[in-house]
């Protein structure tokens, strides 16, 4: 059973349709959109500020969501993927962004839609992504424009797929399936 906490006084809001794994933590002034999918051992912690998520956002295995005390909360828009392993923390992810797997966005980092965070990139305090790059690196910098077939064929199939991925998890009258 996914943990499901609501802390001083403000509890996770969940859109239609969404998949919660039996192993994921979602506590606090979390407010999740449609067909989001919260996979396996992630944490998604809006304790200590808000976090607000659109339709479709899927946090994979092992990611972590978090914010910085009542000076950033997390923003995150509709399709976005974050991989498996990435900390997402007190920072805005604008629409249609593919976050890389072990990935590390900081505080106050604002990521423009249709942009790809590398694998393992490390986005430092601040750091602005300007609509449809790719940043790689540690720290992360622009290494290309993103090309509109890489934006449909990853960024948006990505999303796209884990809606489907979720809903073979689903069942009728389950936990996982708010």
């Amino acid at each position: 059973m996914p943990v499901i906490r609501e802390v001083l006084g403000k509890a996770p809001v969940f859109g239609k349709d969404c998949f919660i794994a039996e192993n994921a933590t979602v506590v606090g002034d979390v407010v999740m959109g449609d067909e989001c999918s919260i996979w396996y051992n992630a944490v998604i912690r809006g304790d200590v500020h808000y976090i607000k998520m659109g339709n479709r956002v899927n946090v994979q295995d092992g990611a972590i969501i978090h914010c910085t005390y009542k000076t950033a909360p997390t923003e995150i828009g509709n399709n976005v993927s974050i991989a498996h392993n990435a900390i997402v923390h007190g920072c805005t992810l604008k629409d249609n962004v593919l976050v890389g797997m072990g990935s590390i966005i900081m505080d106050h980092c604002v990521v423009g839609s249709n942009s790809i965070i590398a694998a393992g990139a490390v986005l430092t305090k601040g750091t602005v992504v300007p609509e449809g790059s790719i940043y790689a690196g540690t720290p992360a910098r622009k290494i290309k424009e993103i090309s509109p077939e890489l934006s449909q064929g990853e960024v948006q199939r990505i999303a796209a797929s884990y809606v489907k991925y979720a809903s073979w998890f689903k069942t009728p009258g389950s936990d996982a399936a708010l």
